[in-house]
């Protein structure tokens, strides 16, 4: 299994691709006791789409490109398949 860096923290890539071609990984714990959850969507005039959700309270921060809707998709995703730990 490959592994990348984001932000400081190591993410296990993919943790899964949607049929929408967006990928979810997260991090180990961090210090805090969180878990950092990285959602990235291509999109042909951005690039890329991306935000970041903090377990366990499902803090959102860092959204670029998603509307609300997404956003609570991607949520609603994440509380179905929270990372094991």
């Amino acid at each position: 299994m490959s592994e990348a860096v984001l932000s400081g923290c190591h993410y296990d890539v993919p943790v899964f691709t949607l049929d929408d071609e967006t990928e979810i990984t997260h991090s180990e714990f961090l210090p805090s006791g969180k878990v950092k959850v990285y959602i990235e969507k291509p999109d042909e005039k951005d690039c890329f789409h991306h935000m970041i959700c903090y377990l366990p309270d499902y803090e959102v921060d860092d959204v670029y490109g998603f509307s609300k809707e997404e956003m609570e998709k991607y949520i609603d995703i994440v509380r179905s398949s929270p990372p094991k730990g």
